[in-house]
C-alpha cells in the first residue's frame, strides 16, 4: 500500500453521524444507538417512559455516545394518516426538541413492532415476557430505516 493510500485510511472520516434511534411507549421507551460508523443499528436499552425523566436518560444516552440526531418512530395508521399515539409522539419530539440543540428526527415507525416481535420469534427467543428487548429492537429498526436512508 503507498503511501496516498495509508494517508487517505488515517485521514478517513464517517461520513454518518452517530444517531439514537426511539420507540416510543406508554409504558416502555426502547432505545438503539448506532455503531461508531453511523452504518449499524443496535438494541441499547428501554427506559421507563412514566417513570422519573426519560427525556434526561435519552440525552445522558446521546452524549456518552456522541449521537449528533436522535431519531424518533412517529405512529402512522397503515394509511399513512396520523392517529392519537402520533399526537403523543408529537408532544414528546417538541418536549425534547426544547432541551437539546440535537437534530431530533420523526421517522415512520409502521409495523416496527410487529417486525420486531417477527425477527425475535425467528432467532429462537420467546418474546411472551420480552417485552422490554421488543422495544429496543423496534427502536432499531426505526434507527437502521433511518440510517439505510442517508446512503
Amino acid at each position: 500500500m503507498g503511501i496516498e493510500a495509508r494517508q487517505a485510511l488515517w485521514d478517513f472520516q464517517p461520513l454518518m453521524k452517530k444517531a439514537l434511534g426511539i420507540d416510543l411507549g406508554d409504558a416502555r421507551i426502547g432505545v438503539a444507538a448506532s455503531d461508531d460508523l453511523g452504518m449499524l443499528a443496535h438494541p441499547l436499552e428501554t427506559i421507563p417512559a412514566a417513570k422519573g425523566d426519560p427525556i434526561a436518560r435519552i440525552l445522558e444516552l446521546a452524549s456518552s455516545r456522541n449521537a449528533a440526531a436522535i431519531v424518533i418512530g412517529m405512529p402512522r395508521n397503515m394509511d399513512g394518516s396520523y392517529g392519537p399515539a402520533a399526537t403523543k409522539a408529537k408532544e414528546f419530539i417538541e418536549k425534547i426538541r426544547a432541551r437539546t440543540s440535537l437534530q431530533i428526527i420523526p421517522w415512520d415507525e409502521r409495523l416496527t413492532t410487529v417486525a420486531a416481535q417477527r425477527s425475535l420469534q425467528e432467532s429462537g427467543r420467546n418474546t411472551r415476557n420480552q417485552k422490554s428487548v421488543i422495544d429496543q429492537v423496534a427502536a432499531q429498526i426505526i434507527l437502521q430505516g433511518w440510517l439505510d436512508a442517508q446512503v
